[in-house]
C-alpha cells in the first residue's frame, strides 16, 4: 500500500443537507405534520423477518481477557475466527476500558443531547462538512430520512480534531470523549493483531493500518410513539469503515443485523463493545472476513442512545485487498485512494452493501 502522512485533517470529503431537528419534532407532536412524517415513514423496513428465538443466545460473545491469557488464547482465537466468517459480528467482554471511562462518557453523551436545541445547534454541521451534529448521507429534498439525531467528530489521530465542533457542554465532555477514544483505539488494535494472525497475515500490518484514523458518531434515537414500528433510525447497511466499536449507551434493543435472510435484534450487554467489520475490511482481506449489514429500529416510548467508534486506514493510504492475500489468489476488489474512497461512500445514499458492490472489480 503506498503512503502519504496527512498532516492536515481531511476536506472536501462530502457533506449531507440540513434536515429537521428530529429530536425537536419528537418532542412537540404539533410539528409533526402528516408532510413532515411522510419524509419518514418507510414500513417496508420493518416489516422482513425477525429472528424468533432468543438472538443473545446465538450472537458471539468474545472473552479478551481470554485472548490475552496464554492458556486460553487458543481457544478463544478460535471463536473469534468463527465470528468473523460466519458473523462479521461479535461482542466482546473483558475489554480493558475502564467502568469509569464508560460510565463518564455515557454521561456526557446523554448530557449533551438533554441541553436546550439552542445549545446543540452550536456545534451543527456547516455544509460541505461531515463533522458536527445534524445529519449523514441525505443528498436530495425527495430523499427518506433516518428517525434520528447524530454527533460526527473525528477523533484520532489527534490533530485531525476540529473542537469547534466539539461540545463545551457538559463542561467535561471533551476530555471525556478524548479518554474514550483512546481506549477504544487500543482495544481495536488489539482485536485486529489477533484478526491477522487467524488470517496468517503480518499482525502489525493489519493493525496499525486500520487503528490509524478514528471517527466517533454518536447516536440519538427518539421514541416515535405513533409510528414507531413505519420509521427507522438508521437505514439498513454495512460500515465504510474498517471496524467498528459500538456501545450501547442505553439499556433499550434497538440494533439488528442481518443474518440468513433474518433481522437478530443485539439485546445490550452489560459492559460489553459491539464489534462489526466493515467494508474496508471485506477488501483488505478479499472477502474472507465480510462486512455485516445492520439497522436500527424505534422505540415507542423510549429514547436510545449509541456510540460507533470506525477504525480505518489514514486518507495517504491507497486501499486494496492486501498483498498477502491475493499473491495466493485472484483480487475481488479495486484498489482506491482513501481520499477517493471517502469522497465514493460520501456521496452515496445508505443502501445496503452498495459501496461493497461499487468496489467489486466484476460486480
Amino acid at each position: 500500500m503506498e503512503t502519504t502522512e496527512l498532516k492536515e485533517r481531511p476536506r472536501d470529503l462530502g457533506g449531507s443537507m440540513k434536515t429537521p431537528n428530529v429530536q425537536a419534532l419528537a418532542a412537540d407532536e404539533k410539528k409533526l405534520t402528516a408532510e413532515i412524517m411522510e419524509r419518514y415513514i418507510r414500513p417496508e423496513m420493518n416489516s422482513d423477518d425477525v429472528f424468533s428465538g432468543d438472538s443473545s443466545k446465538e450472537i458471539p460473545v468474545i472473552d479478551m481477557s481470554r485472548l490475552l491469557d496464554e492458556m486460553s488464547r487458543e481457544e478463544e482465537a478460535s471463536k473469534l475466527k468463527h465470528a468473523c466468517q460466519e458473523w462479521g459480528f461479535f461482542q466482546v467482554v473483558n475489554h480493558g476500558v475502564a467502568e469509569k471511562v464508560i460510565e463518564e462518557m455515557k454521561d456526557n453523551i446523554k448530557g449533551f443531547f438533554s441541553l436546550p436545541l439552542q445549545e446543540r445547534e452550536e456545534v451543527a454541521q456547516v455544509p460541505g462538512d461531515l463533522e458536527g451534529y445534524g445529519q449523514a448521507f441525505v443528498h436530495s429534498e425527495e430523499q427518506k430520512l433516518d428517525w434520528a439525531d447524530i454527533l460526527v467528530l473525528f477523533t484520532q489521530p489527534p490533530h485531525f480534531r476540529n473542537f469547534k465542533h466539539w461540545p463545551a457542554q457538559p463542561p467535561t465532555f471533551r476530555d471525556s470523549l478524548e479518554s474514550y477514544s483512546s481506549e477504544l483505539q487500543k482495544v481495536a488494535h488489539c482485536i485486529l493483531g489477533f484478526m491477522a494472525t487467524n488470517l496468517d497475515i503480518n499482525r502489525e500490518k493489519i493493525s496499525e493500518l486500520l487503528f490509524e484514523s478514528q471517527t466517533v458518531r454518536m447516536n440519538y434515537y427518539p421514541p416515535c410513539a405513533n409510528a414507531h414500528d413505519k420509521v427507522v433510525g438508521f437505514t439498513p447497511h454495512s460500515d465504510a469503515a474498517g471496524l467498528t466499536l459500538l456501545l450501547q449507551v442505553s439499556p433499550v434493543a434497538g440494533l439488528q443485523i442481518r443474518r440468513n435472510g433474518k433481522w437478530f435484534p443485539v439485546m445490550p450487554l452489560s459492559g460489553a463493545l459491539v464489534v462489526n467489520i466493515g467494508d474496508i475490511l471485506e477488501i483488505l482481506t478479499n472477502g474472507r472476513y465480510k462486512s455485516i449489514e445492520h439497522k436500527a429500529v424505534i422505540n415507542a416510548k423510549e429514547e436510545r442512545i449509541s456510540i460507533a467508534a470506525f477504525h480505518s486506514p489514514s486518507l495517504g493510504k491507497t486501499m486494496g485487498p492486501l498483498a498477502e492475500i491475493v499473491d495466493k489468489e485472484t483480487p475481488l476488489f479495486k484498489s482506491l485512494s482513501m481520499q477517493e474512497y471517502a469522497k465514493l461512500v460520501f456521496s452515496q445514499k445508505l443502501n445496503g452493501k452498495s459501496i461493497i458492490e461499487l468496489m467489486k472489480l466484476n460486480p
